[in-house]
């Protein structure tokens, strides 16, 4: 199966037009069955209009970019995992849905490093977050698009609960994590090249906005879900994921 990770070192990406799109996703997934197809999330937003687009080119449109966010294919595999922890918590939906299109625009991840260090309260501009995109890539982008990946950037981080707004504009806050967002978390380290204690360690955890106590609590919580396999012990920690990487994709747990 494709693993659905984008290259950080490419460029472009949704947030070039867009926002990571909850909302869209939310709906998308509620009417969706977790059986479908590829072609049936196209005709779900397409020709069925059910996210209520006024055109159809804005039905192609945001296909589109819920193609480019989330795949929105069961045979990769980041986005069967999301399908197959979305129902279970519905508190970490935000986070699931940043983390996975996080792993596949790297222009949102290109914001990453500005927001994740900043402390509680502490305020952030779509200026910053457009210069973060062009350190990042360096002559690609002219300051109009970056603004724009900005300015998206920013709501996107709102949407998943790391900014709240204020009468300044943005501010950071603490998103809510949970034992689903944990484990997706943790599979996104795996497919990354992480293993054992290193899985607690990566990027990908540090979006949760937890210690590493906490994380290893959630992930407990998860594996006495049946999405991972922790054993830790003696200092020695082994994380497995069975589940979420098998190969019957009509095998359920969440």
């Amino acid at each position: 199966m494709e693993t659905g990770l984008v290259s950080a070192y490419q460029s472009g990406g949704a947030h070039t037009s867009r926002t990571i799109l909850l909302r869209e996703l939310g709906a998308l997934l509620d009417v969706v069955p977790p059986t479908a197809e590829q072609d049936d999330y196209r005709r779900a937003v397409v020709d069925l209009n059910v996210l209520g687009k006024k055109t159809l080119n804005s039905r192609r449109r945001t296909y589109r970019y819920l193609r480019q966010l989330y795949a929105l294919d069961s045979r990769v595999i980041l986005f069967r995992a999301l399908r197959d922890l979305w129902p279970a918590e519905p508190q970490a939906r935000p986070l699931l849905a940043l983390l996975c299109s996080l792993a596949r625009d790297p222009v949102l991840r290109a914001t990453a490093p500005t927001i994740l260090p900043l402390p509680r309260g502490a305020s952030v501009t779509a200026d910053e977050l457009a210069k973060a995109v062009r350190d990042r890539y360096p002559g690609t982008y002219s300051w109009a698009v970056a603004h724009k990946v900005g300015r998206n950037a920013a709501s996107s981080w709102t949407q998943s609960g790391h900014l709240v707004a204020t009468n300044k504009g943005k501010a950071r806050a603490s998103a809510a994590d949970g034992a689903a967002a944990t484990a997706y978390a943790l599979l996104l380290g795996r497919l990354d090249g992480a293993a054992g204690e290193g899985l607690f360690k990566t990027f990908w955890t540090q979006v949760l906005d937890a210690p590493q106590s906490a994380l290893l609590e959630q992930a407990v919580r998860a594996s006495q879900r049946g999405w991972i396999e922790l054993r830790h012990a003696g200092g020695v920690t082994d994380v497995g994921f069975r589940f979420l990487l098998r190969e019957n994709p009509d095998e359920s747990r969440a």
